[in-house]
């Protein structure tokens, strides 16, 4: 998938330090060719729970936001983002008392 498509599919338009930003984050995910298409159809399954994959504003990493407006649909994207995590052996890293995740890549 082009830089530009997958900027455009997270909800961003494409600019040299989105771009810039974007390349730091591949570098920066572990085994990143392998599961940049699971990350993409993640934040397509998590819309309808107002929830979505974004790229970090202070760490070079995709972040998972769950922003849901009820418990339900909270616990709707919490279970796919563990399912996601769970299938395509992706780590993930909850910040504490937040919901938010980490992306940090394939592992084995």
């Amino acid at each position: 998938m082009q830089k530009e498509a997958m900027l455009t599919q997270l909800g961003y338009v494409p600019n040299d330090a989105l771009l810039k930003q974007l390349e730091r984050i591949e570098e920066n995910t572990a085994g990143y060719e392998k599961i940049k298409k699971h990350i993409m159809d993640l934040h397509d399954h998590l819309k309808v729970d107002d929830s979505y994959v974004a790229m970090s504003n202070s760490n070079d990493f995709f972040k998972i936001k769950v922003e849901s407006p009820s418990v339900e649909m909270a616990e709707g994207a919490h279970e796919k983002i563990r399912h996601f995590s769970q299938k395509y052996k992706v780590a993930v890293n909850k910040l504490e008392n937040k919901n938010t995740y980490y992306i940090l890549g394939f592992s084995n």
